[in-house]
């Protein structure tokens, strides 16, 4: 299990053409890595803090950042997935690259299934404890260009998932994870599976 990639990003306006009522909002999702693991020689240690990679901007706290959801991390085994169907349906070849989900930390080796609220990831000296999964909104369609992206999020269980940073410091991405498991009480996958039976309306879906 390691860090592929740190990403980062500011806020930005993000057009919404996939919903009703807005045509631009403002999103932090557009990130770019700022350290990979193919780079490591060239790139500083990034900072981490308690609110999760220092720089790095969202534009609507109450849903993403904050203490409980400081970090957003994303297996890399998920990409190939979004490259075949965004190439599918938007009819052009997709090679998307670490941050593309959103993601701050990219990381190989462990999966929504084998993740439970309240593991624990050592990475380097650094540690983070799983708050809970991510829920797509519309502005992952905006992002994506594919008014059907959250949807098919939630029902691959690609969702990748938050965690609070117990131990800031420096990070490098390469940096091995150490997966350490709490009660095993909550999967980030069962997580998936209950938001997916929602009757989602609105937001989401539009």
């Amino acid at each position: 299990m390691k860090l592929i990639s740190i990403n980062s990003g500011k806020v930005d306006p993000l057009f919404a053409n996939q919903h009703l009522d807005r045509t631009v909002v403002m999103s932090g999702i557009k990130k770019n890595s700022i350290s990979h693991i193919s780079q490591i020689s060239q790139q500083n240690p990034v900072d981490i803090n308690a609110l999760g990679v220092v720089g790095d901007e969202q534009a609507d706290p109450t849903v993403h950042g904050g203490i409980e959801k400081a970090i957003y991390a994303y297996p890399h085994e998920h990409y190939p997935f979004w490259n075949a169907l965004l190439s599918r349906e938007l009819k052009k070849p997709m090679d998307l690259q670490p941050g593309a989900m959103g993601e701050n930390f990219t990381i190989t080796g462990l999966l929504e299934a084998e993740v439970y609220v309240g593991d624990t990831l050592q990475i380097g000296d650094l540690e983070f404890v799983v708050t809970k999964l991510r829920e797509p909104c519309f502005k992952f369609n905006a992002r994506m260009g594919y008014k059907g992206a959250a949807k098919a999020m939630l029902q691959s269980g690609y969702c990748g998932w938050y965690m609070r940073v117990i131990t800031p410091g420096t990070l490098n991405a390469g940096s091995t994870i150490n997966h350490r498991p709490g009660r095993q009480e909550t999967a980030i996958a069962d997580q998936v599976r209950a938001i997916a039976k929602r009757d989602m309306q609105g937001d989401l879906w539009g």
